[in-house]
């Protein structure tokens, strides 16, 4: 009898030590929170999908399409309307690289004292914003068909040093031109997404003055484990946030509010494999979804016939 208490203790401690590990598990993942969300999406699809992007309907196209040419891995990705091309940037021997829709290099800018460049962000005709990771700094640049070279050095910068994190710091930017405002996403610990007022300033004939709001509620809502990217979507004026750990995409509204994502696994949207490391997120005119993932690989999702 003792023999079989003690191996029912045995059991019992066990199973509420499994049971522990798994809520851990489940709180690390924010799995509570996602599943409630998937609930919410469900119930409110019909009346949501109206007024947004609605990731959901997404399938791939293009699918780990290697990006050839390139020695570095890459982070970051933006549309430029003007050139109908993307900008990603690679940050060991710093570069601004120009693609094709097609996942094609079509050319490198060198990029000296950038430190850690992490993100680029087209902000309106041969303007962008690339980050420095490390030392939370934004440098606003200028590019034309015949710049090779751009010195950060000599380039307009604003540091924030918000909550520094050693290389845990300014991983994805997004830019609403109408708002002039530029979000910026801290990687994590904690995850936030920055609004900048201010930065960069488009009329130097105004006086300089940046304004840094943050929304601990919206921040706090998001059940990802990082941000790794964003894009902001002029027609619906969401905001689109990456996670390369939880593999999804979210669309979020113009409160804040998820209200459809994008799985990232094998399995889903179409997708043979996972996506291994998602690194940047990108959106054109028409709709047109582009992600690059390390190891330098190429994605485009488009929305599915007839919707």
């Amino acid at each position: 009898m003792r023999r079989m208490f003690t191996l029912k203790r045995v059991l019992s401690s066990s199973a509420l030590i499994g049971l522990l590990l798994l809520a851990l598990v489940a709180q690390e993942f924010r799995l509570f929170e996602r599943a409630w969300f998937n609930v919410q999406q469900w119930r409110h699809a019909a009346e949501w999908q109206e007024n947004s992007i609605w990731l959901s309907d997404y399938r791939v196209e293009i699918e780990a399409q290697p990006i050839v040419g390139l020695e570095d891995d890459i982070s970051a990705l933006t549309y430029d309307p003007d050139r109908h091309s993307l900008f990603t940037v690679s940050n060991k021997n710093p570069q601004l690289i120009e693609l094709s829709l097609d996942g094609q290099v079509l050319r490198r800018v060198d990029l000296l004292g950038f430190g850690d460049a992490e993100a680029v962000e087209y902000i309106s005709p041969g303007l962008y914003v690339i980050s420095d990771e490390r030392r939370q700094r934004l440098i606003k640049v200028r590019l034309d068909d015949d710049t090779s070279v751009i010195d950060g050095r000599d380039s307009p910068q604003l540091s924030l040093g918000l909550g520094l994190n050693g290389n845990k710091g300014f991983e994805g930017l997004a830019y609403d031109p109408r708002g002039q405002r530029l979000f910026v996403a801290k990687e994590r610990d904690p995850l936030q997404i920055f609004e900048i007022h201010g930065f960069p300033q488009r009329d130097p004939d105004q006086p300089f003055a940046v304004h840094v709001l943050d929304d601990q509620k919206r921040d706090a809502g998001l059940f990802v484990r990082d941000l790794s990217s964003l894009q902001y979507d002029q027609g619906t004026g969401h905001l689109l946030a990456l996670s390369d750990e939880s593999r999804l995409v979210l669309e979020l509204n113009v409160d804040g509010r998820p209200i459809s994502s994008l799985s990232l696994l094998g399995g889903q949207q179409g997708l043979r494999k996972s996506v291994p490391q998602a690194e940047g997120v990108a959106m054109d005119h028409d709709g047109g979804l582009y992600l690059i993932s390390e190891p330098n690989l190429f994605y485009v999702f488009k929305k599915k016939a007839g919707v």
